[in-house]
């Protein structure tokens, strides 16, 4: 199977790098980047030093000549294209890509940013407007891209409303050490796979502020609670909330330190600003761009989520840390 992967960020790297040494797969994988300066780094140190130094390119994994003339030369007889782009990138690629007749996957988690035309869109509502025709899907769940370049064990969801994609992406990265799961269910992965950013930015001001193991838990639970109340309200099957896309995907992007959202709060707790706290990070952390469109969804379909609100004011400027914990605990007592 031909497999390319657009975009040379940490997960397409690290997914690129995990199908190319699958012992016995046959695949041809390429990676390709839009900077034709990132390109030629890579094709020349076999080494993504920006955003997976260490892990070194392995021979079978070709490197695309960089840019977006050499895109459509590049996807010419794939039999699966993957989009590691982040979020905000996603419609322009997808619009290049309109009329592939094989399939598309997307790893990227998140909301469109909401605009006055939109309301901020998930990444299967995005590829309905502008690439209806796609056959497409997402790849998803609880994956440090460092750990899958080293062949650690994971287990991923594939989404899609077509059994075609589905088995596509079993076929093309399922293996003994990634393990993947078919799931018709998109709106559910995908819903997942955008709030637990912003959840986790809240359990890592938590655990920032030191409130311990209980507040930790608390948080966790109330959030997956919060995401399954949105997921449904969109249309999504609360199980899948339960499963890889939704609670496996929450619990380590909260927990690991190897999560930038997660990073993020944890800064916010030593009283950084949010700007000091990015660009100590070096990378995209999707729950700050996501969190106010993901409040602006749930109020759009009468959805309460606090902890979502609260940080979103505290992305805002509007309350310091100590303050959204004191608000979030200070709540009305509920019945669960």
């Amino acid at each position: 199977m031909k497999i390319v992967v657009l975009g040379a960020g940490a997960w397409g790297t690290a997914l690129a790098v995990n199908a190319a040494s699958q012992s016995g797969a046959a695949h041809r994988v390429s990676l390709w980047a839009r900077d034709p300066v990132q390109a030629q780094g890579l094709q020349t140190k076999r080494e993504n030093v920006r955003y997976l130094p260490g892990i070194v390119l392995p021979s079978a994994l070709s490197v695309g000549p960089g840019g977006a003339a050499e895109l459509r030369g590049l996807v010419a007889g794939a039999d699966l294209l993957v989009i590691a782009t982040p979020m905000a990138a996603l419609r322009a690629l997808l619009s290049e890509l309109k009329s592939c007749t094989v399939p598309v996957a997307w790893l990227c988690k998140g909301f469109e940013a909401a605009s006055h035309e939109s309301p901020g869109l998930l990444a299967h509502e995005v590829q309905a407007q502008v690439a209806p025709g796609l056959l497409a899907g997402v790849l998803s769940g609880p994956s440090f891209a460092l750990e899958v370049a080293r062949a650690q064990p994971t287990a991923l969801v594939a989404a899609s409303g077509s059994a075609s994609v589905r088995e596509v992406l079993v076929r093309a990265f399922h293996s003994q050490t990634l393990r993947v799961y078919a799931n018709d269910d998109i709106v559910g992965v995908e819903v997942g796979g955008a709030v637990k950013n912003v959840l986790a930015i809240a359990t890592g001001l938590c655990d920032g502020l030191n409130l311990g193991l209980n507040a930790r838990a608390a948080l966790i639970t109330r959030g997956l609670a919060e995401m399954t109340r949105l997921g449904v309200a969109l249309g999504a099957r609360a199980e899948t909330l339960m499963g890889l896309g939704g609670l496996g995907d929450l619990v380590l992007t909260a927990t690991g330190d190897l999560s930038r959202n997660r990073q993020v709060g944890l800064a916010l707790a030593r009283g950084q600003t949010l700007q000091q706290a990015l660009a100590a990070l070096g990378h995209v952390a999707e729950g700050v761009h996501c969190a106010r469109t993901v409040l602006l969804r749930a109020s759009s379909v009468g959805v309460e989520m606090p902890i979502t609100q609260a940080v979103v004011n505290l992305l805002d400027g509007k309350t310091q840390p100590s303050q959204a914990v004191a608000l979030l605990m200070g709540r009305q007592a509920a019945g669960e």
